[in-house]
């Protein structure tokens, strides 16, 4: 297992394709309050994310598939996804672990729905500071807003 920051001109086609079925993978995973159509409607725009994230940090597997990322952007975490089948290895903590010694992550927001999420984050050392009753696109999912 290798975890590469992948630089933007280095983020091919297969590479985004790839990483947005990893991304629908691990949100049916975890995104139980979203119903299909809403996941369906929400990865149209998870390459172009994937593309413009200042930092893309991709954990590959010893048979060198991508098998969890993050995005990162101004010591903000953004994002972290992590194969449904690898789920509860530690990935996810070696992950954000990285994100905190290599890039500073200071903050991120979690779906208030995603009660494991919430307690991963809390266990690596988030507190939440904020609540909204909605998310970013106005959408009846609660938000919380947690620092470092």
């Amino acid at each position: 297992m290798e975890i590469k920051n992948i630089d933007k001109n280095k983020r091919s086609q297969k590479l985004i394709e790839q990483l947005t079925e990893l991304w629908k993978d691990s949100v049916k995973a975890t995104h139980l309050f979203l119903s299909e159509s809403e996941i369906e409607k929400i990865k149209q725009y998870v390459p172009q994310i994937l593309i413009e994230i200042p930092d893309l940090i991709v954990v590959i597997s010893e048979d060198n598939q991508p098998i969890a990322f993050m995005g990162i952007a101004n010591k903000k975490l953004e994002m972290l996804f992590v194969s449904a089948k690898e789920r509860g290895k530690g990935i996810g903590t070696k992950l954000i672990q990285h994100g905190i010694n290599e890039y500073s992550i200071n903050e991120l927001t979690v779906n208030e729905q995603n009660p494991n999420a919430q307690k991963f984050y809390e266990k690596n050392g988030f507190k939440v500071y904020k609540r909204t009753e909605t998310d970013e696109q106005g959408n009846p999912y609660p938000l919380l807003y947690m620092k470092f």
